[in-house]
């Protein structure tokens, strides 16, 4: 794959380049939380060449926004995981101070890394909801034009996604 070929150099301008800032304005307004949109812009231009090399893309910049979404989706996921840990060393140092109750202190982490293990053992598409109602705080209606699903759908995956982690953390309930 090589932009050195001019005809994909050419179908890259004319069916990619031209969209960058369409899609850079959609993922700046739908993934606020990414600083690095310029990566995942440049992530999917790879992907997309890559792909149209190996098969003709039909629709190439339905294609393309797709591919974007999905990488910020990713992303999005993994600053999630990172979101879960504490922002500060705040914790770290409680076991310094004689105030502080060490075992509430272990229980609040336990707790915490119990919620995520059940998070991340829920189905993709519910997991992405459960995250951005959960962690970026978005409306069922603006999830459901994000991930260009119906808000019916949205309900369907959070009360599937409440249910499958009460009964994840149920199985830790007693000990």
């Amino acid at each position: 794959m090589s932009l050195q070929d001019p005809a994909l150099g050419r179908w890259f301008t004319e069916h990619l380049q031209v969209h960058e800032p369409v899609l850079r304005s959609w993922l700046e307004t739908r993934f606020p939380a990414i600083t690095d949109i310029d990566d995942v812009i440049q992530e999917a231009y790879i992907r997309v060449l890559k792909a149209h090399t190996e098969r003709p893309i039909r629709q190439p910049k339905a294609f393309f926004f797709a591919t974007a979404r999905n990488l910020a989706c990713n992303h999005c996921r993994k600053l999630h995981l990172a979101l879960i840990e504490p922002l500060d060393d705040s914790d770290d140092f409680a076991m310094l101070d004689e105030n502080v109750d060490i075992a509430e202190v272990v229980a609040r982490n336990q707790e915490l890394e119990l919620i995520t293990q059940a998070v991340q053992s829920l189905p993709e598409r519910c997991r992405q909801v459960m995250t951005l109602r959960n962690v970026y705080g978005l409306s069922y209606r603006e999830i459901a034009e994000q991930l260009r699903i119906s808000v019916r759908t949205v309900e369907v995956h959070i009360a599937q996604g409440v249910k499958r982690c009460a009964r994840y953390l149920s199985k830790f309930r007693d000990r």
